[in-house]
């Protein structure tokens, strides 16, 4: 699994989440204008990583 940092068409940074299939299985959904708050969006994603799991169909509305 890597994080890949890129220049979309549009010149903005981006990154996207790939594993090792190649399939993307997450991304910024974003364009930044500076690279350093591109890897900021890299960073919180790797520290949220720990988050749980909630299952939404067992909740009461």
């Amino acid at each position: 699994m890597r994080f890949e940092l890129y220049r979309d068409a549009g010149g903005q940074w981006r990154w996207r989440l790939r594993v090792q299939n190649g399939n993307v299985v997450a991304d910024s959904a974003e364009g930044y204008a500076r690279r350093e708050d591109c890897e900021h969006g890299i960073a919180l994603v790797k520290q949220s990583a720990a988050a749980p799991t909630v299952d939404m169909t067992t909740r009461i509305a």
